[in-house]
């Protein structure tokens, strides 16, 4: 247990039977009444955010969430499988653990995970990665000074808005939150 009073953002929470992460915390003493702590919280299962305010001093219960890196490998059916690089061990995760992180993902590529209780709870990407096109229209010279955006392909299959001088081949850098187009890598 812990008390309202120590929360810090980042902190992982047990509440309702529920994971979530403290996203923002803040301590308010209002001019008449008891002092409370108002909270953004995070289910890490669902990727839920929610507001929710505690008295201050209450106490909740703390989940000791185990962070490591693992690697994709490769898709097997709808399932993906993950290794931990240190042990090789092998782990099959369902799609509705990776969620729409998958859309940024390559095989290879290395991960970092959130594990409770023995069973994958979030998966983290990158805040940014390096994709190639694979399908858009052809670029225009000359088309480098305009806003105008075109939609693109990428090896992964996930379609982002590009400027119109981006060619299939050209690897570009995405944002992973948001899934706008950055820069040309």
């Amino acid at each position: 247990m812990v008390s309202t009073n120590q929360l810090k953002n980042g902190m992982t929470l047990l509440l309702d039977g529920k994971l979530w992460t403290v996203v923002t915390n803040e301590h308010h003493k209002p001019g008449k009444g008891q002092a409370v702590v108002r909270t953004k919280l995070k289910n890490l299962e669902t990727g839920k955010v929610l507001e929710r305010t505690f008295r201050a001093g209450e106490d909740v219960e703390q989940a000791y969430v185990e962070r490591k890196a693992l690697q994709f490998l490769y898709r097997d059916g709808e399932a993906y499988v993950l290794m931990d690089t240190d042990t090789y061990e092998q782990r099959h995760v369902q799609p509705d653990v990776i969620g729409d992180q998958a859309n940024w993902v390559r095989e290879g590529d290395e991960l970092q995970v959130e594990e409770y209780d023995g069973r994958l709870v979030g998966v983290e990407v990158p805040a940014s990665v390096v994709l190639e096109v694979t399908h858009t229209e052809p670029g225009l010279a000359g088309d480098t000074a305009t806003s105008t955006f075109k939609p693109a392909e990428l090896e992964t299959g996930v379609e982002v808005q590009v400027p119109l001088f981006i060619d299939v081949g050209e690897k570009i850098k995405v944002d992973t939150r948001s899934g706008e187009y950055i820069s040309r890598a």
